[in-house]
């Protein structure tokens, strides 16, 4: 994408600028989110794991590229990285992630017309891995991904595998 300016044309490394630039408690917003799922109810590699199925579910490179090098910092390996996309017959996951896996998915795909995303059988199976805490830290790690979809699917950041790197024009 190129932007034209009024002294040169330049490649854009994204589709808008960065939006905090003009909204900027985006920056508060998304430091409290980062605080509040931080708080180590859930492993950091569960939540890690949740967000990159998230970006996988919505399509989103930016995503997935991002929390797929968080994991690898985290020195998960290859094997589980690769696998989150087909978790439900991988062998490599804890029943503990399978859980939270199922829980973003059944949040962020639509259930056929009538039924609930999240089951109670579903509820049920995740609060039997995670305590009170735990269960509304992930629940808040998984809107805290859904406010950031909209920004990597509308404003389509660069992708980066460290939160430090350029993302934004």
């Amino acid at each position: 994408m190129t932007r034209t300016t009024t002294t040169a044309t330049r490649t854009s490394i994204s589709r808008m600028p960065n939006p905090a630039g003009f909204v900027p408690e985006l920056n508060e917003i998304s430091a409290a989110l980062f605080r509040a799922t931080g708080n180590r109810s859930v492993p950091r590699t569960t939540m890690n794991l949740v967000h990159l199925r998230a970006g996988q579910i919505v399509h989103n490179t930016y995503l997935t590229v991002l929390n797929t090098g968080f994991l690898r910092k985290g020195g998960v390996s290859e094997e589980r990285i690769t696998a989150v996309s087909s978790w439900q017959d991988a062998k490599c996951f804890t029943e503990a992630e399978r859980a939270a896996l199922a829980l973003v998915e059944a949040t962020l795909t639509p259930a056929p017309s009538g039924r609930e995303r999240v089951t109670d059988e579903l509820y049920a199976r995740v609060a039997a891995h995670y305590d009170e805490k735990a269960l509304a830290t992930l629940t808040v790690a998984i809107g805290q991904i859904g406010f950031f979809i909209a920004l990597a699917v509308i404003g389509k950041p660069a992708p980066v595998e460290s939160l430090a790197d350029p993302q934004w024009d």
